[in-house]
């Protein structure tokens, strides 16, 4: 049961982030453009990312369970170890937080210069293609990554669409980028989550015996949290020393 929740709760917040940062592309796009460049952008590119999942889905099952568990417990530590670190040099104020406001803005200003373009709905519709293939890749890494370990594929599949359906909800509803949504409070924690993930699998995959099985994974979450809560104190040390006095 522990897994099952972690692997949900993991899919559902990391899909969600990325969600967002695709949404707010879209959104741009439809109110600067028109909503049907938007939406033929975004459905080329969930077509794409179908077929991608409908190719390569399959052969998961034909690889090694300890094999796949080493590998993707490998990637989620890079991955999530990625997101961490972006998350803590952030929350220490070493880089400025990530504003989707300030993204919707930018996206719509460039929409709204290349309006005279001829070309102006191709080079909308292909804004929304991008940001919706890039983030999509993402999330079905996200959703292989932390439920094919263990055969939760369809957990974490159910995480992953509960995120689309809230964002693409709210976001039409109020036809505006969830600039209130803590997206870097989340990318810390989705980063400690696979990265602890990552660390569990890897263990696994070497044919480790954690203690208390399942359970290990909150004790390796709890250790990423202490080490990263200490490394954001010790950050804005450096920053309040360095400052202009």
């Amino acid at each position: 049961m522990t897994t099952i929740g972690s692997t949900m709760a993991a899919a559902f917040l990391g899909s969600f982030v990325e969600v967002v940062e695709a949404f707010t592309i879209i959104l741009a796009v439809g109110l600067s453009r028109g909503w049907k460049p938007a939406f033929a952008g975004a459905g080329l590119a969930l077509a794409v990312l179908a077929a991608l999942v409908l190719i390569f889905g399959p052969l998961i099952s034909m690889i090694p369970i300890e094999l796949m568990q080493f590998v993707i417990g490998t990637l989620l530590i890079l991955f999530g170890m990625r997101w961490l670190r972006k998350a803590i040099l952030r929350a220490s104020g070493f880089i400025p937080l990530h504003d989707e406001d300030q993204a919707f803005a930018s996206e719509s200003d460039m929409l709204l210069r290349q309006s005279a373009d001829r070309r102006a709905d191709f080079l909308a519709a292909s804004a929304a293609f991008k940001a919706v293939l890039l983030e999509g890749v993402e999330v079905v890494f996200i959703v292989i990554a932390v439920g094919a370990g263990h055969g939760l594929m369809a957990y974490a599949s159910l995480g992953a669409l509960a995120a689309c359906l809230l964002v693409m909800l709210v976001g039409l509803a109020v036809h505006r980028p969830l600039s209130r949504v803590p997206e870097n409070t989340l990318k810390f924690t989705v980063g400690l989550m696979l990265s602890a993930f990552g660390v569990f699998w890897v263990g696994e995959g070497l044919g480790a015996d954690w203690p208390g099985a399942d359970l290990a994974l909150l004790v390796i979450f709890a250790i990423f949290t202490l080490v990263a809560l200490g490394a954001v104190q010790w950050l804005r040390q450096l920053t309040l020393a360095g400052a202009p006095r």
